[in-house]
């Protein structure tokens, strides 16, 4: 989980969050209106937007482009949970709230990183299935 999390202004252009994306490399910015989150605008979204609406980026306010409502997991969340959520939403960027505080931001990537702990998560659950069982 990356805990920098970069935030853009619904209003602002999908140029100008792109730019901010490139600066701090990442793939995501999250998008608040006024002052709480709202979305999330990915790399793929400004993709879509660019397609969709054929004008510049610069034309274009960032929560147009943004996917929401924005979908998110708690921090006390297992990986497991996350990656379940993230793949019953479709989505490869989930930010992590408490409450409204945005504490961070699990990428499919991590999820790659985190392969070993999802192993042992799983393998705990198989092991206490039998013990109940029994």
């Amino acid at each position: 989980m990356t805990t920098d999390v970069l935030a853009a202004d619904a209003e602002d252009s999908v140029r100008a969050a792109v730019g901010r994306m490139l600066d701090e490399g990442t793939g995501s910015v999250v998008v608040e209106k006024d002052g709480n989150p709202a979305g999330i605008l990915t790399k793929v979204d400004v993709l879509d937007a660019g397609h969709e609406y054929d004008r510049p980026l610069s034309e274009i306010p960032v929560y147009a482009a943004a996917s929401h409502p924005l979908i998110t997991v708690e921090p006390s969340a297992t990986v497991r949970a996350a990656s379940a959520r993230m793949f019953d939403y479709g989505v490869h960027h989930l930010p992590v709230a408490d409450g409204l505080d945005l504490v961070g931001v699990v990428t499919a990537t991590d999820l790659l990183e985190a392969q070993d702990d999802l192993l042992a998560e799983a393998r705990g659950a198989d092991e206490r299935r039998e013990e109940w069982e029994e």
